[in-house]
């Protein structure tokens, strides 16, 4: 679950976190599959430099940038762990996007983080995706899944969130660090480089 970080040196961008939940699996039909040769593949303990791409790729617009200050054994720890599970979703044999599950937390699944790369946006791949991705989230012993939005993220996150079935539980305040900090971050730091402050 996203933390909501105060305001310091680095995070000087507002905004508000929105947490939602769902209590059942959804009990309505599944879209049909968009048009086009698909694949939704899990990428089996992924390699930093891939891992850091997708993430960029998908969030570049949004500000993702919380993963751009873990330590190379912070981010490892989390997208090799044996209860997280990120599932990439291709078009035409491309990364078009991206979901990462984390079961880490007992009952609880929770969508950590879910997007598509500006090319592939709007081509109806999002709710098909996600229809997919929230099945997989209901594992048996899940009592919960639970996924969350920033209002700086995709205009249209929220709504699809709600539409496929989960519901807001609460809003919170936060600050996030201003993707300007990144320009240039394909040139990826070294394992044990941090940002500077």
């Amino acid at each position: 679950m996203t933390t909501a970080f105060r305001a310091d040196a680095l995070r000087t961008l507002a905004t508000t976190i929105t947490y939602l939940e769902m209590t059942e699996r959804p009990k309505r039909p599944r879209r049909p599959a968009p048009a086009g040769k698909l694949a939704m593949l899990r990428a089996e303990r992924p390699p930093r430099s891939f891992y850091l791409w997708l993430y960029r790729s998908v969030g570049r617009d949004w500000n993702w940038t919380d993963r751009l200050v873990w330590t190379h054994v912070q981010l490892m720890d989390v997208i090799n762990h044996p209860a997280v599970e990120i599932i990439v979703f291709h078009a035409g044999g491309v990364p078009a996007g991206f979901a990462e599950l984390d079961f880490r937390q007992p009952g609880v699944s929770e969508l950590a983080l879910f997007g598509f790369l500006p090319e592939y946006q709007g081509k109806g791949y999002g709710s098909y995706f996600l229809d997919h991705v929230i099945d997989a989230m209901w594992r048996p012993g899940i009592k919960r899944a639970l996924v969350d939005t920033n209002a700086r993220d995709h205009p249209r996150a929220l709504v699809m969130y709600q539409k496929a079935g989960f519901r807001v539980v609460r809003r919170e305040e936060a600050w996030l660090i201003p993707d300007s900090r990144f320009q240039g971050f394909f040139d990826l730091p070294g394992p044990d480089e941090e940002i500077p402050a």
